[in-house]
C-alpha cells in the first residue's frame, strides 16, 4: 500500500467515491490505501455527507504549517514510558477516536474516552485532558458529564483535592450493563403504548414487538455480561505446591 500524506487528487477521488455511495474499504482499495486512512480523513473533515476535497486539503496544509511553527505539545502522563513512539500513539488515539465516533459518540467525548483508555493509570485530571487535547475546559467538562451519565467513567478527588476521572478495567462490562438497562427502558415505554393505542391496533402490535424484542435483548445482554465477567475475572487455581499439576487426577 502507498504511504505518505494524501494528495489533493486522492482527496478528490475520495469525494467522488463518497458521492457514489462507495464504502470506505472500496475507496481505500481503489487508492491503494489502508481503510483506516480513508476513515480518519473523512471523519476529520466533516463526515461522509459534508466532505469537501478542497477544504480537507487546505485544512491539512494549515495543520502541517502549525506543527512546523509550534513545538510538539506536551503529552503529559498519557503517552510516556514503555519505550513508546509518541507519533504512533497519536495515530492510534486518532484511529480509536474515529471508531468511537462511527459508533455514535460525539467527537470530543470520543477523544476524552480514548485518552482515558490509553492512560496507564486509567485516570486523568481535567487539566491534563485540556493540555493533551488542546481544547477548552468547558469542552472537557461536557464530555465528562456525558461519559459519567453512560456509566463509562467515575470521578473522585485526589490527595490534592483535584477532580480526577477514572476508567476501570471492567469499563466495557459497566457500559454493557448501562446499555442493557436502557434497552429495558425502551421495552417498558413501548409496552405502555400498547394499552394507550389499543391492543388491536397495528401501532400497538408494532410496539408489542418492540417491547418483546427489547426485553429479550436486555435480559440476554445482562446474562452474557455476567457470564463473561465471571470467566475473565476467574483466576486459575494453583495446587498446594504453588503450581498446577495436570497429572494429579490420573490413576
Amino acid at each position: 500500500m502507498s504511504g505518505g500524506r494524501l494528495t489533493q487528487q486522492e482527496r478528490q477521488q475520495i469525494a467522488l467515491g463518497l458521492a457514489d455511495g462507495l464504502a470506505y474499504a472500496e475507496i481505500a482499495r481503489r487508492l491503494d490505501r489502508p481503510t483506516s486512512t480513508i476513515t480518519r480523513e473523512v471523519m476529520r473533515n466533516g463526515g461522509p455527507t459534508a466532505y469537501r476535497a478542497d477544504l480537507a486539503h487546505r485544512a491539512t496544509e494549515r495543520r502541517t504549517h502549525r506543527r512546523k511553527r509550534t513545538p510538539p505539545r506536551e503529552q503529559g502522563a498519557l503517552a510516556q514510558g514503555f519505550g513508546r513512539d509518541d507519533e504512533a500513539v497519536r495515530e492510534y488515539e486518532e484511529a480509536f477516536t474515529t471508531l468511537l465516533m462511527q459508533q455514535g459518540l460525539p467527537k470530543m467525548t470520543a477523544r476524552v474516552l480514548t485518552c482515558l483508555f490509553v492512560a496507564d493509570a486509567g485516570s486523568v485530571t481535567a487539566s491534563e485532558l485540556v493540555q493533551h487535547l488542546q481544547v477548552s475546559p468547558a469542552s472537557v467538562s461536557k464530555a465528562i458529564a456525558f461519559l459519567e451519565d453512560q456509566g463509562l467513567i467515575r470521578r473522585e478527588r485526589d490527595e490534592r483535592r483535584r477532580e480526577r476521572y477514572f476508567v476501570d478495567d471492567d469499563v466495557w462490562y459497566q457500559s454493557t450493563i448501562a446499555s442493557a438497562r436502557g434497552t429495558a427502558q425502551v421495552a417498558e415505554i413501548a409496552r405502555q403504548g400498547v394499552s394507550v393505542l389499543g391492543r388491536d391496533s397495528p401501532a400497538a402490535a408494532r410496539l408489542e414487538n418492540i417491547a418483546r424484542f427489547s426485553e429479550f435483548m436486555s435480559e440476554s445482554m445482562l446474562r452474557a455480561a455476567e457470564q463473561v465477567r465471571e470467566v475473565l475475572h476467574t483466576k486459575p487455581e494453583a495446587s498446594s505446591g504453588g503450581t498446577a499439576n495436570p497429572s494429579s487426577d490420573r490413576g
